[in-house]
């Protein structure tokens, strides 16, 4: 930190702190990049937790929102890290910056539609807005074709950021109208290269990046969401009375944590690594593949924590609209992100997958009469088929007769 001030220039860093690659450490992730996620932790139980008190559609369309922009704040500073150095002090204070004002947004995520509207948007224009600005600075003197890259991030950011400001200070009824309009300009950003008059699009090819690096670091989000469904069931296990019927709805749970997590890193994370390593092109890869497609099984995991807190409290009975969505619903999605995602590795959708989804349509038929243990239990065991499906097909082709 004492030696930063010698690095400062007003139009850009002198030093560089970009990563160093080719070496066996150059795709490793920092401790203080998983300090950092920590904050997207509190921010997903705080999503899980809106959507559990509102389940109708309005709370489902202002939850999938908030999450869309959790995810858009991760997702950019994880493209951030993949090229500057995190154990470099101007880089590890930024990450110190970010986790601070996300620590504000996270905590206005429940009245973000509500009282702490601007609060979210101001803290949200800042991380995303602040470390753009930074990543300019950083790489004036040392990366022109990222340089040129982030001032059409900037000025596409500074775009969007009218409108989240311009949202928190409307009406809670136009409030969503604002948001979807800049969430919209910062999600078709990528997609169209960031194209800005006077200085045109970049290209997939310039963005040096470490595909190692980006799989490793949407694995640890994937990990993340799963952790925090595992907290939610624990915590609400917690507060019963322990008899067998809420014991078996714990172990339902459990299990259907565990097969979510064998669905993604048995062959599907595994996969896309080696596929975004050996490709020359691997920012197109990590723009779809781990920029756009991950976030479904991000919202997948967080919908089935839902349904988890739902079956938990109320084992017994028939099952309400709300559990049956969340829980068929929440399976669907997660299969539904794993599907695209390896047909995008793979070039071929896995059948699996495909029939998992097809379960899940004949479950939504009979749902209503069953008990949500008994619906939980069903999700969770076509979770079981799709990951034992998918194993043996993958040592059968590993190891063709």
């Amino acid at each position: 930190m004492k030696n930063w001030g010698k690095n400062v220039a007003f139009f850009g860093a002198i030093q560089d702190y970009s990563r160093k690659r080719g070496d066996a450490k150059s795709a490793k992730v920092d401790f203080v990049e998983l300090f950092f996620d920590l904050v997207f932790v509190f921010a997903i139980t705080q999503i899980s937790h809106l959507l559990l008190q509102d389940l109708s559609l309005k709370g489902l369309v202002e939850s999938a929102l908030l999450l869309l922009a959790v995810w858009w704040v991760w997702v950019y500073t994880m493209w951030c890290t993949n090229w500057l150095d995190p154990a470099t002090s101007p880089v590890r204070t930024m990450l110190f910056v970010l986790m601070l004002v996300g620590l504000v947004l996270s905590t206005s995520i429940p009245t973000a539609f509500g009282a702490r509207g601007l609060v979210f948007a101001c803290a949200f224009v800042f991380m995303q807005l602040g470390r753009s600005v930074f990543m300019v600075w950083v790489l004036r003197h040392h990366n022109q074709a990222n340089y040129r890259n982030y001032l059409r991030i900037t000025i596409w950011l500074a775009v969007s950021g009218s409108f989240w400001i311009a949202g928190g200070f409307a009406e809670p009824e136009y409030r969503l109208v604002f948001w979807a309009i800049a969430l919209g300009i910062e999600v078709a950003g990528p997609a169209l290269g960031f194209w800005t008059f006077g200085l045109g699009a970049s290209s997939t090819g310039e963005w040096d990046v470490d595909g190692e690096y980006m799989a490793e670091r949407a694995a640890l989000f994937v990990i993340i969401a799963l952790g925090e469904s595992i907290l939610v069931s624990g915590a609400t296990f917690a507060d019963q009375e322990w008899n067998f019927i809420s014991f078996s709805a714990f172990l339902t749970t459990f299990v259907a944590s565990v097969a979510m997590w064998l669905v993604y890193f048995n062959v599907g994370q595994s996969a896309g690594h080696h596929k975004i390593a050996a490709t020359d092109d691997p920012g197109r890869i990590a723009r779809m593949a781990y920029t756009y497609v991950h976030i479904l099984l991000v919202a997948g995991i967080i919908v089935v924590a839902v349904s988890d807190e739902l079956i938990l409290a109320h084992p017994t009975g028939h099952s309400d609209a709300a559990t049956i969505w969340t829980s068929i619903g929440g399976t669907a999605l997660y299969l539904a992100g794993n599907l695209l995602f390896k047909f995008y590795i793979a070039g071929r959708p896995p059948l699996s997958h495909m029939i998992g989804l097809g379960l899940c349509a004949i479950l939504a038929f009979f749902a209503a009469g069953l008990s949500p243990l008994v619906l939980g239990s069903l999700t969770t065991g076509i979770l079981i088929i799709v990951t034992i499906w998918e194993y043996f097909g993958q040592v059968e082709a590993d190891n063709p007769v």
